[in-house]
């Protein structure tokens, strides 16, 4: 048996799972990387549908927010600005419908300006109309494989107040300016009639497609993080998706066009995180740095996964230098990851600065509206206070209660993502019972380990003391039990480790 030392992650491969039936074997497509089961007894459908279930995930909308939303879809825009001769597009992925954003850029001297537009929810959506309390009780869009729970109606979400290409949109448009070191001021916030030119896809979407200065952006923001010790990592993380009738279980890589585009995002939540710190109101986006006994840890875990990490080199420092693509350093963005405490909502506190450790950085969500509830209000606190108003009461009461009910929908959402991925893996390995898998160690404490299989998109947890993170090794597949969405290995061997 073939015993590697380590996983090589260019050898991590996507798996189709058919949802009409489940075959015994492995399609023999091998020469492209790609497995295939198809699922005769429907356990896939049934499972998600039990997820469905389990987490009360709705089926629809009820009657009366259906009819006031396709009430409020007809609503003309009356409070806005003409601004359809700016080159907007959006970039999202391409089957995406509910469009949050559309951006253009222009210079302004040594300076780029980001005219980011934001969909204008508030516009169709009133305080405590059926519409709004919905929200309220959903609080955030829920995405499983075989469909979405959204936050708001689709006549809505996916049509008129999504910035979809070619037709006439009401937006919030954020000016930000971006100086040459990546430093960001919000020049000013209006609500406006957009056109998107283009809707463009991660996909597929070339340079030329982009506005001029889109990776000039993008790199100021860098750079920018990078000057403030920043410390955000993006290790491959398990997707589950659906394309072309098949379900799909993979490590998904990021591509530049998706970080350069959340670069943008991330430059115009700062701006506006900046501007209502600065009027003493707002909800913020916070998380604490790990402590002093979390950095020693992690320390030791560098050691024994054997990067090297010097002594006078900080965190925020050496994370900056790690690739996702190799398994050792994509081991310790994982353990970095679960050295924090995660990240919360909290609303402004006088005398307190609210601070995000890995943005470095005042932050603020503002740039999803359509997809989280607390968005709508921060968009119209910082349209307020960009334009010398003051910011309407009730969005100020609703900045005391959002941090309970974005934190109860974000569990959710977790607790989703995780079922779907636990499924996914049962379905995917239920025919391999007594088979052995090589892994590599991702996390381990003093009875257990954390394992990420090499030829597989799976991460599981094992009973092996003693193990090292880094390090690879041998696994049984004991039981599948896929109703409870539960697969069960054990340590079978460590190859030998140089």
């Amino acid at each position: 048996m073939h015993r590697p030392n380590s996983c090589n992650y260019s050898s991590w491969q996507a798996f189709a799972l058919a949802p009409s039936r489940l075959a015994e074997q492995l399609a023999k497509a091998l020469r492209h990387k790609m497995k295939t089961l198809i699922d005769s007894t429907n356990a896939l459908i049934g499972g998600l549908a039990a997820i469905r279930r389990q987490f009360n995930v709705p089926e629809q909308f009820p009657p009366a927010v259906l009819a006031a939303a396709d009430s409020a879809s007809k609503r003309a825009p009356t409070a806005h600005v003409d601004r359809t001769d700016r080159p907007f597009v959006t970039l999202d992925p391409a089957t995406s419908r509910d469009l949050d954003q559309a951006f253009a850029i222009e210079r302004s001297g040594n300076d780029l300006l980001l005219h980011y537009a934001i969909a204008d929810v508030a516009w169709f959506v009133d305080d405590g109309d059926a519409i709004d309390r919905e929200a309220w009780q959903r609080g955030t869009t829920l995405y499983l494989p075989d469909g979405k729970a959204g936050l708001y109606p689709p006549v809505l979400a996916e049509g008129a107040a999504s910035l979809l290409p070619d037709v006439l949109r009401p937006a919030v448009i954020f000016t930000t300016r971006i100086d040459p070191d990546g430093h960001v001021h919000l020049d000013g916030a209006e609500r406006a009639i957009i056109r998107s030119r283009a809707k463009l896809a991660y996909e597929t979407v070339r340079d030329e497609e982009l506005p001029e200065g889109f990776a000039d952006l993008a790199a100021r923001i860098t750079a920018a993080e990078q000057a403030r010790g920043a410390a955000r990592v993006d290790p491959p993380e398990q997707e589950v998706t659906q394309e072309g009738g098949h379900i799909r279980l993979a490590f998904r890589p990021r591509r530049m066009a998706e970080d350069r585009n959340a670069a943008l995002s991330l430059a115009t939540n700062l701006a506006v995180a900046d501007a209502l710190y600065a009027h003493k109101t707002g909800l913020f986006r916070v998380m604490a740095a790990p402590d002093a006994a979390a950095i020693a840890r992690l320390r030791h875990t560098a050691h024994a996964i054997g990067l090297d990490w010097p002594a006078a080199l900080s965190l925020e420092d050496f994370s900056r230098g790690l690739r996702g693509s190799d398994p050792k350093q994509a081991a310790f963005m994982l353990a970095i990851r679960r050295a924090g405490t995660g990240a919360s909502y909290a609303p402004y506190r006088a005398g307190e600065r609210p601070w995000h450790a890995a943005v470095g950085a005042t932050y603020a969500h503002a740039t999803a509206p359509l997809r989280r509830l607390a968005d709508r209000y921060v968009i119209r606190a910082a349209l307020a206070v960009a334009n010398g108003a003051a910011v309407p009461p009730e969005v100020e009461e609703a900045f005391t209660r959002l941090p309970k009910a974005m934190g109860r929908a974000d569990a959710r959402a977790g607790q989703i993502e995780r079922a779907v991925i636990d499924l996914a893996e049962a379905v995917l390995l239920s025919d391999r019972e007594g088979q052995h898998f090589t892994a590599n160690v991702i996390d381990s404490d003093e009875r257990f380990a954390k394992v990420q299989l090499c030829d597989w998109p799976v991460v599981a947890r094992i009973e092996h003391a003693g193990a090292v993170a880094g390090r690879a090794v041998i696994l049984t597949l004991d039981k599948v039990d896929v109703g409870k969405r539960q697969v069960h290995f054990r340590h079978f061997a460590d190859p030998d480790w140089p």
